[in-house]
């Protein structure tokens, strides 16, 4: 079965519209949920905020919208791209996040969200990383990241040299763009940067990308790009972090351009494979922009073998449909926080909806 329901509503709370969700599953079952609330025209470069909710009891019921950052301490600038991580060792939950396009910041919370540290700047971190590539923009995420069975963090990030022009004057650009990424293998004390995943000149403005482990203990990325095939590009690193493989596309994942969002059902047992879960807007169809494919259509699908193949698939919104989070409870329900409905205009968000369903419902049973 499935349910739905709004989380975060465009036009209240004095923003307004809220976009660019964020979830997270945490150790011990408790789900939080965060989103960019975006004033003004609710734009990228808009003083934007991040605020959460939470969730004690699977996504049934949520407490009340609270602020996690705003721009005050830093600036005019947007807060943006919340990335969280469950710590399955200590049970912990990791945020990194950045102020406009330019530091990055890190909090820890030991009580699943309800408390959060000082931030702790991890510009100096990323910094390191113009010795691989000139950034003058920068983004972690957005989505959930990844902890490894060995306990390392995973913080995927893409990077632009800012000389695109598609925002106008006085603002930097999104384009060109690369992927990289920072880790953690001391439980988010401290950080380092990994290698250039996707260089600027391999494939055409790869950038928002997301993670998970292969049984073997690979390291999957699935990122977004701009790309002509309009395929999901992947690339697969023995740990993490550095060795990543040429990048490929998959022909099974349709590219819109737009984030989508992956995470593992569970891990190999009893003769029984593994499973991965994918979702973006399953659309090539292009009417609302001539950037990028509509966003509708978000559509769930299921691997069995590592993200090899994508056998399974339902559509979770049919309607205009964006930017997700996926997240799995304990008792293997499973959570998508989506973008839906558009207002003026494809990226001016109607809402975000919580979908809560089980396989049964993905393997097309039940409405």
């Amino acid at each position: 079965m499935i349910t739905k329901r709004t989380l975060f509503e465009a036009r209240t709370g004095g923003y307004h519209t809220y976009r660019i969700p964020g979830l997270l599953v945490t150790r011990s079952g408790v789900v939080l949920a965060s989103a960019e609330a975006r004033p003004g025209a609710g734009g990228d470069w808009d003083r934007n905020a991040l605020v959460m909710r939470r969730s004690l009891d699977g996504g049934l019921t949520w407490g009340p919208v609270h602020l996690f950052a705003n721009a005050d301490p830093y600036g005019e600038g947007p807060v943006s791209n919340h990335v969280m991580i469950s710590d399955q060792a200590d049970g912990a939950v990791h945020a990194v996040y950045g102020w406009n396009y330019e530091r990055v910041f890190y909090r820890v919370s030991h009580d699943d969200g309800a408390k959060w540290s000082e931030p702790t700047e991890l510009t100096p971190v990323v910094a390191a990383l113009r010795r691989l590539y000139p950034w003058r923009v920068l983004a972690t995420g957005p989505g959930h990241g990844t902890q490894l069975r060995n306990g390392r963090l995973l913080v995927p990030l893409w990077m632009s040299d800012g000389t695109g022009t598609e925002f106008g004057p006085g603002k930097l650009g999104h384009r060109p763009s690369c992927v990289a990424l920072i880790y953690s293998d001391d439980h988010g004390r401290t950080w380092q940067c990994g290698d250039i995943v996707v260089p600027q000149a391999a494939v055409k403005n790869p950038s928002e990308t997301l993670c998970v482990e292969l049984a073997d203990g690979r390291v999957y990325f699935n990122m977004r790009s701009e790309s002509d095939v309009h395929r999901r590009l992947t690339s697969v690193s023995p740990n993490g972090a550095t060795g990543w493989s040429k990048p490929e596309f998959d022909p099974a994942l349709l590219e819109p351009i737009c984030m989508a969002s992956l995470v593992r059902y569970d891990w190999p047992a009893a003769g029984r494979p593994g499973r991965i879960l994918f979702a973006n807007p399953d659309n090539l169809e292009r009417t609302m922009a001539k950037w990028a494919c509509d966003r509708k259509r978000l559509t769930v699908k299921l691997s069995r073998d590592d993200a090899r193949t994508w056998p399974v698939a339902r559509v979770l919104e049919a309607g205009p449909s964006g930017y997700s989070d996926l997240g799995v409870l304990p008792v293997g329900t499973v959570l998508c926080l989506y973008e839906a409905g558009s207002l003026a205009h494809m990226c001016d968000i109607g809402n975000l909806t919580l979908a809560r369903f089980d396989l049964a419902w993905l393997d097309g049973e039940g409405d």
